[in-house]
């Protein structure tokens, strides 16, 4: 900063530029220097407690049909486009194909520089505004998909879930490859009976293992929502019912009749619909951590 403006001031004293390349080098280091500071804002919003682990993101097919499905495979592939960006690392843990297109169910982890801190604002149902490719008559659908964000707890993490409130089923994988695939049974399926709270594996090479992972995502959703009910212990969330993650609805895509995406949080929008879709999601994110930030302030300043 103090370079540039020392630059800047012995232009102003000649008078001009010796030439157009020293503008455009000026107007190159300010926008380097505008993305640095960017940059630092955001760091300096990822300052809650979990924000460096992994985050595992669940996206579940709504209102909508073979639309909504589609929609929640359009989602993956934009947080996954964004991730690379990002250069963070996605794997699947399960899905559930659709029966027409796209998927009725999808986890995925995300994992790297603070994956939660960075997407725990999508959580919340997202809205699809398009011309259906699933109907005949070419008529305009809404869709909806639930998006699902906890941070990933380690085996570290002291939560202690008894063993008789939970049920395993299990299946046969049905995504695609792998020489396990649809030939044994080695998908996890765990429920934990007091709230509901449902979580399936099929990724790992062993029924073993992927009862572990998926004990461990488990005692992350668990532990999700006893911080957002306020609760000190999971016995406390007994009778609870776990439709309170799906959310509200915090942003719309329009792609018909005109392009638009827009966070009904924070108002922030754009007309570059397909790049967002293409992963262009950070300002998006931004926005979100800030309105974050703005709620939590709000609700710990003191009564007028």
């Amino acid at each position: 900063m103090e370079d540039l403006e020392a630059l800047w001031a012995l232009i102003g004293e000649e008078g001009k530029a010796e030439d157009e390349r020293e503008l455009e080098g000026i107007s190159e280091e300010i926008e380097r220097l505008a993305q640095r500071v960017q940059a630092l804002e955001l760091e300096g919003l990822l300052d809650g407690e979990y924000d460096d682990d992994p985050a595992l993101v669940t996206l579940r097919a709504g209102a909508g049909g073979d639309d909504s499905c589609d929609f929640a495979e359009m989602l993956f592939r934009m947080y996954g486009m964004w991730a690379e960006r990002e250069r963070l690392k996605l794997e699947v843990t399960h899905e559930h194909r659709g029966e027409r297109a796209g998927f009725q169910s999808l986890t995925f982890r995300i994992s790297g520089r603070h994956p939660y801190g960075l997407l725990k604002a999508e959580r919340g149902t997202h809205r699809l505004v398009r011309i259906s490719p699933f109907d005949n008559t070419r008529r305009r659908h809404t869709s909806f998909v639930g998006v699902d964000v906890i941070p990933e707890l380690g085996d570290d993490a002291k939560v202690e879930v008894d063993e008789k409130d939970i049920k395993m089923d299990v299946f046969r994988a049905s995504s695609a490859g792998g020489q396990h695939v649809n030939k044994t049974s080695s998908a996890v399926r765990l429920t934990h009976e007091p709230t509901g709270i449902v979580v399936s594996c099929q990724n790992e090479r062993s029924q073993y293992l992927n009862r572990q992972t998926a004990l461990r995502q488990l005692k992350s959703k668990l532990v999700a929502l006893m911080l957002e009910l306020k609760k000190e212990r999971i016995e406390d969330l007994r009778g609870v019912q776990t439709d309170i993650t799906w959310g509200t609805q915090i942003r719309s895509y329009f792609l018909h009749p005109y392009q638009l995406v827009k966070d009904l949080r924070t108002d922030y929008e754009t007309s570059s619909a397909q790049r967002v879709l293409d992963g262009e999601l950070t300002p998006f994110i931004w926005a979100g951590l800030k309105w974050l930030r703005e709620q939590r302030e709000l609700q710990q300043s003191p009564a007028p």
